[in-house]
């Protein structure tokens, strides 16, 4: 049977207890507030919750977390996540976060090509979409590069202290 969830360089896998220390990190970034619409930090306990009540399954939580993992070193490098699944449509939205130690080494491509592949052909979903700041020229590229198309602009999207950015609206739909 193929792996869906990994190749040569990182594996895909769901959330564990240890990775607590890792989510918080990366939950309570104040640089992510921006893109993922978080208002307030998190608390360990919170997160923690979140962990042992996530099923891991997209339809029952409508939303699906993975760890990405360096193969060489069973390293935690980041997360992906398809968020605001809509069973009925088949779609979602698309979320990545890499370490800062570990941008631009191809962990944030390799995930979003197993997590494509894994949406469109083990859970039949239809579409993936992601909002990207237009000023965020390298989330831009990982996208495109990955046969996203750009499909819109959203005027005025997220706030970014005192200012409004707008964001590119991608999709990337099976065919």
């Amino acid at each position: 049977m193929k792996s869906y969830l990994s190749n040569e360089y990182v594996k895909l896998r769901a959330m564990e207890p240890e990775d607590l220390h890792l989510m918080y990190k990366i939950e309570n970034n104040p640089d992510l507030w921006e893109v993922s619409s978080f208002t307030v930090p998190y608390s360990r306990y919170a997160l923690k919750e979140y962990i042992e009540q996530s099923q891991s399954d997209i339809f029952a939580d409508k939303q699906l977390r993975l760890m990405i993992v360096r193969c060489a070193d069973n390293r935690v490098v980041g997360t992906i996540d398809i968020t605001d699944f809509v069973p009925l449509h088949a779609r979602g939205a698309l979320g990545i976060a890499i370490l800062e130690e570990f941008r631009h080494k191809g962990y944030a491509r390799n995930a979003l090509e197993l997590l494509c592949e894994y949406a469109f052909e083990f859970l039949r979903m239809k579409q993936l979409y992601a909002h990207v700041p237009v000023d965020n020229t390298s989330s831009l590229n990982l996208f495109l590069n990955n046969g996203f198309q750009q499909c819109g602009v959203l005027k005025e999207w997220i706030q970014s202290g005192n200012v409004y950015k707008d964001v590119f609206l991608l999709q990337k739909i099976r065919t």
